[in-house]
């Protein structure tokens, strides 16, 4: 951070030569914090209310332990995604307060906790699809949600989504996760008003292709209301339903 430039933003506000609403805009873009091996964002939530993420894949755990400790030190939540045990071990010598889930591969530093954003179901067809809907589970708990877990309800036993019609309707928003042909997010989109934010899984045997066709059902369906993120964004769809919860 540019102490320099923060210092003058905060002056003129004081002077009443900035409004609030100037200061806020200003602060949005203050300077990023320059690692060498990556920019780091330290006021991305002043602009989409969503915390730095950082996906581990590409980085090493050394470099992903350092990111996490810049944010911690800055006591900003964190969510790091797709981490490996390894990479874990690492985050844990700098940032002893780091939580590990080794189902969704998420780490989480959680400095403010945040609450009352809203009400999420977060659906999965079969228990495969778990992995995935943890990822999405953990991230809008630490970005402030309430989360309902909904699991193992798919296609294949549909009276067990009916035994839960009454809990997709007291929440705001829905997030369902499905792999194999993918058509649990069709069902529930028409059996509910509320949003619902699909999530093709790569789970399946050889003709689901990696979850393109779970994608590419999702796209094509006819219940209203129905959008749909990448293959196995559990975080994309968090990031959606918040923003959605975050827009009402």
């Amino acid at each position: 951070m540019n102490r320099s430039r923060l210092r003058k933003i905060l002056q003129d506000l004081a002077d009443h030569e900035l409004s609030v609403d100037d200061a806020m805009d200003a602060l949005k873009v203050l300077p990023f914090q320059d690692l060498g091996y990556a920019k780091l964002d330290n006021h991305r939530a002043l602009r989409d209310n969503f915390p730095e993420v950082i996906y581990c894949p590409g980085k090493t755990p050394q470099e992903v332990a350092e990111l996490i400790a810049h944010l911690h030190e800055a006591q900003q939540n964190v969510i790091a995604t797709r981490a490996e045990a390894e990479t874990y071990t690492a985050v844990a010598r700098l940032v002893p307060q780091a939580q590990y889930d080794e189902r969704s591969r998420m780490i989480t530093v959680v400095n403010s906790p945040v609450s009352g954003l809203g009400t999420v179901a977060v659906i999965t067809a079969g228990t495969a699809d778990i992995p995935v809907a943890e990822e999405a589970a953990r991230s809008l708990e630490v970005m402030g949600a309430r989360v309902n877990r909904i699991f193992d309800v798919g296609v294949a036993g549909i009276h067990r989504l009916l035994d839960r019609i009454s809990e997709l309707n007291q929440a705001q928003v829905l997030v369902v996760v499905a792999g194999m042909d993918g058509a649990l997010p069709s069902v529930v989109g028409g059996l509910t008003s509320r949003p619902v934010i699909a999530v093709p899984t790569s789970v399946g045997y050889g003709a689901n292709f990696g979850g393109l066709s779970a994608l590419l059902a999702m796209l094509n369906s006819c219940a209203t209301g129905v959008g749909v993120v990448n293959i196995d964004n559990g975080f994309g769809a968090a990031a959606l339903a918040c923003a959605i919860l975050n827009s009402r």
